[in-house]
């Protein structure tokens, strides 16, 4: 039977998420601030990125994971997941989120990411269980209660995620208030209230990915939104990739962030195709004050 999300796609939805202005074309007003990003997204980077690196790194095995996470994040060994449940295509992998070295240059957990995998798109199965029904999000509940029984609650849960995985992350926060969620590029299939903890989660998409043209026919996830327009000229479904999104974010963050500078640098991060600069312009770090306004480019200028 399919989910009730697919008949909402007849009718058009008021959403209850706050949505901040897509400023990341050209006549932006923060053209003079760094590589031309407003403060506010700039900011909302900083925040995000890590869980962006995390919910990229849920897709364990692929090839366009990060192999060197920065300084601010850790993998933790995960329970086994059974093969019943792994057969439903649900997969995910934790994290801790380090704070700052201290006066010894050691770091304190300050939080517990679980980043769900989002939809694999070789098969059906994803589609099937996790979209059509609700396999994957009573598979996902059990296994994010099951984590916090065995890691407990210090320090404090994040849940984060991709596509399907951000529909799961979405699930778990709001039936735990509690829990913060992070998700990129989201899919609007998901079963819960939308308004429950609202004020407690952060969507970040892409301009153009191909379930944003999907989510204008549903109840988007109620939560702080972004939309950054990193890749123009890319299709849509390209555009939807976590790894793009998540470099773009990093990148951002990299202006204000030494840690996600790092994470920059070590992973070879390349420069949002939107921001002013050549292609292979270097992060100029945190210290860069613009000298001259750095005008996106909605579309990128051939030559003659």
């Amino acid at each position: 039977m399919l989910r009730s999300a697919f008949a909402s796609l007849v009718l058009l939805v008021l959403s209850g998420c706050v949505t901040y202005p897509d400023i990341t074309q050209s006549r932006s007003p923060c053209r003079s601030e760094p590589g031309g990003w407003c403060a506010f997204v700039r900011d909302a980077a900083v925040e995000a990125y890590s869980f962006a690196i995390a919910a990229t790194n849920a897709y364990a095995g692929d090839d366009d994971t990060y192999e060197d996470l920065g300084p601010a994040l850790r993998k933790l060994d995960r329970l086994e997941i059974a093969e019943e449940d792994a057969d439903k295509g649900f997969g995910y992998e934790i994290f801790e989120q380090l704070g700052p070295p201290d006066s010894l240059g050691e770091r304190k957990p300050i939080a517990r990411i679980l980043a769900f995998r989002g939809t694999d798109f070789d098969g059906f199965t994803d589609i099937f269980y996790g979209t059509l029904r609700d396999d994957q999000i009573e598979i996902a509940l059990r296994y994010f209660e099951l984590e916090r029984e065995r890691w407990g609650d210090d320090p404090t849960w994040i849940v984060t995620g991709h596509s399907l995985g951000g529909a799961l992350a979405t699930e778990v926060s709001i039936k735990y208030p509690s829990v913060k969620a992070y998700m990129f590029n989201t899919s609007p299939f998901y079963n819960g209230d939308a308004m429950t903890n609202d004020v407690r989660r952060t969507v970040i998409n892409e301009r153009g990915e191909f379930l944003r043209r999907v989510s204008k026919f549903s109840l988007a996830p109620a939560a702080d939104e972004y939309v950054i327009n990193c890749a123009p000229e890319a299709g849509r479904f390209t555009k939807h990739k976590v790894r793009p999104l998540a470099d773009c974010i990093t990148w951002i963050a990299a202006y204000a962030s030494e840690d996600a500078g790092a994470v920059v640098a070590a992973n070879g991060v390349a420069k949002p195709a939107v921001e002013c600069g050549a292609a292979d312009k270097p992060h100029p770090g945190t210290a860069y004050r613009p000298i001259a306004p750095c005008i996106h480019q909605s579309r990128i200028e051939e030559d003659d």
